[in-house]
């Protein structure tokens, strides 16, 4: 046998395989396992939809507002119809978020229209002015309220304001200038009362670090020119509703909150429905964008109960 007719060597036999694992058979979840699960999706977007509202759509919301609040502002200052009480120029009441100023605070990069108002819907807006007190300019004491986080945090940096240092307010009575005296917190002695030609503001904030407040921050500061004459006032200091204080929360739309959550709830019930009745491929694509939906109306709500300044 020649070299040419040898037989060729036999291939190496293939390796064992191993036996495929079985995938361990699961029972199907019930009606109550599908829900808790799914109740427990949807609070984890609520949760995150809560806190993408706060730290970032409110800050979007309140650049809207501010240039909605700015347009009908300088309109009303070139017809000379800017409120100069708490009157509009019809002597109509003015309503909750209507524009009555502008705050200009160079130093710390501010420029914020002032609305009518200071409970946690109105500050969503911008600054805003406390309804039983003048406004800035007018003789007598004024109180702004502003944020110092959420909704642009307008007031964030308001503490580092010294002695000395100038601002400016636009009013319907023309442009006022003020001279902070000076920074206190609670338990610090207050200013002596103006005189009776004499025309304060008072600007408040929240202190501690931002988003969890602790306290309350003021910057007294006094008219450098002459005061304005009073416009006339409605609401008095015993009238002043609960919601408008420093750090208050506004419990007035606490049934639209519930509502909020009944249809949460009701979108909830109907998704696990639908998942056991035609599947979760199209029950996510109906349902996703409703419970999202849900979240974000939910969570609205609920910044609404947040303090006020906040």
């Amino acid at each position: 046998m020649t070299i040419d007719e040898r037989p060729a060597p036999a291939a190496p036999p293939p390796p064992p395989r191993r036996a495929p694992r079985r995938r361990p058979a699961y029972a199907p979840l019930g009606p109550a396992q599908v829900f808790a699960r799914g109740a427990a999706a949807s609070l984890a977007v609520l949760v995150l939809a809560f806190l993408l509202n706060v730290l970032v759509v409110s800050h979007v919301m309140h650049l809207a507002s501010q240039q909605q609040l700015r347009d009908t502002y300088r309109a009303q200052l070139a017809a000379g119809t800017a409120p100069v009480s708490e009157g509009d120029f019809d002597n109509h009441l003015l309503a909750d978020g209507a524009p009555v100023g502008i705050l200009s605070i160079p130093q710390l990069g501010v420029e914020e229209v002032i609305v009518e108002g200071t409970s946690s819907s109105q500050l969503m807006q911008g600054p805003g002015h406390r309804r039983d007190t003048v406004l800035p300019g007018q003789a007598g004491v004024s109180v702004v309220m502003g944020r110092a986080a959420a909704f642009g945090g307008p007031f964030g940096r308001l503490q580092s304001l010294q002695p000395g240092e100038t601002f400016t307010v636009r009013t319907g009575q023309g442009e006022q200038v003020f001279e902070v005296l000076g920074v206190r917190y609670a338990g610090d002695p207050t200013p002596p009362a103006p005189a009776r030609d004499e025309s304060r503001l008072i600007l408040t904030t929240a202190r501690g670090t931002p988003y969890l407040p602790t306290g309350i921050a003021y910057v007294d500061a006094t008219l450098t020119g002459d005061a304005q004459p009073r416009g006339a006032r409605q609401t008095t200091t015993m009238a002043l509703p609960p919601q408008a204080q420093a750090m208050a929360t506004d419990m007035t739309t606490v049934w639209a909150l519930v509502f909020a959550l009944q249809f949460l709830v009701v979108a909830e019930f109907v998704a696990v429905w639908s998942y056991r009745r035609v599947g979760w491929q199209k029950t996510w694509i109906v349902f996703a964008p409703v419970l999202l939906l849900a979240s974000v109306f939910v969570s609205d709500q609920l910044i609404r109960l947040l303090p006020n300044l906040l």
